[in-house]
């Protein structure tokens, strides 16, 4: 069996015509996950071919709105739209303070947000604590300089690793958490003229990949400034291992040696 991930959004909250916010979809199995839920989701997961009716998790990394506002449109296209009615359970994972998002976002949709008719589970993930998501794959979440909720995401399968750095800056300590990583999925907001403790640019990208000892570098997360350079090329200035500068639908496979 193999990790598939599929980089659904590659963009921030700057309006593009090529990349929506941030949503990584990550399928094992019966395993279905998105890695944040930012604006455009649901119609980019549509657009790939991707069955997004059948998403078991949605982990978040930190409450910016280009991260999870889609969140509420995706229950709201489970409840309605999906052919059977869905049964099967739904899970909302994030750092603390997702449960009470939540609840307060409840407040101005409506009830069926926290009752949507199938069953679903709401529930914040502490750092340092392995979170079974089923019985052969685990996630685990890690403080990063961001803001003070932000977290990094492990998702750890037979077949390897995989660490999504949600939005970052420059941290030796995520370098040394996600040692070994089998891909190391990291923002990439800015270039270097404009860099700044709370993001990372291409070239620091690549030090926390070298540092990490990572395998594979994906680079994510791409403000317009970043675009007009070459990402994937200056990371490589820091990191000799294979680096790729994703689009809205590139596909990664973890476990049978395909990339």
């Amino acid at each position: 069996m193999s990790m598939e991930l599929v980089t659904v959004g590659t963009g921030t909250v700057a309006p593009s015509a090529r990349r929506t916010c941030a949503c990584h979809w990550v399928a094992r199995g019966e395993l279905r996950m998105l890695l944040d839920c930012g604006a455009g989701s649901l119609h980019r997961l549509a657009e790939f071919g991707l069955p997004w009716h059948q998403v078991s998790h949605v982990i978040l990394t930190h409450f910016h709105p280009d991260h999870w506002s889609e969140l509420p449109m995706l229950v709201y296209a489970l409840k309605y739209t999906t052919e059977p009615p869905r049964r099967e359970p739904f899970v909302i994972l994030g750092p603390p303070g997702v449960v009470q998002l939540l609840r307060t976002l409840a407040e101005g949709y409506g009830d069926w947000l926290l009752d949507p008719g199938f069953p679903i589970g709401i529930l914040d993930v502490r750092d340092g604590e392995p979170f079974p998501l089923n019985a052969d794959v685990s996630l685990e979440t890690f403080p990063v300089p961001h803001t003070t909720e932000s977290v990094a995401l492990s998702v750890v399968a037979p077949e390897g690793r995989l660490v999504y750095t949600g939005d970052t800056g420059p941290s030796s300590e995520l370098a040394r958490w996600a040692g070994g990583c089998d891909l190391l999925l990291a923002e990439c907001s800015l270039p270097e003229a404009r860099a700044m403790d709370i993001h990372l640019t291409p070239e620091r990208a690549g030090d926390l990949a070298k540092e990490a000892g990572a395998k594979r570098l994906v680079l994510t997360h791409f403000y317009p400034p970043v675009e007009t350079s070459d990402p994937a090329k200056l990371a490589g200035t820091r990191f000799r291992g294979p680096v790729t500068a994703a689009k809205d639908g590139d596909r990664f496979t973890i476990g049978d040696g395909r990339r």
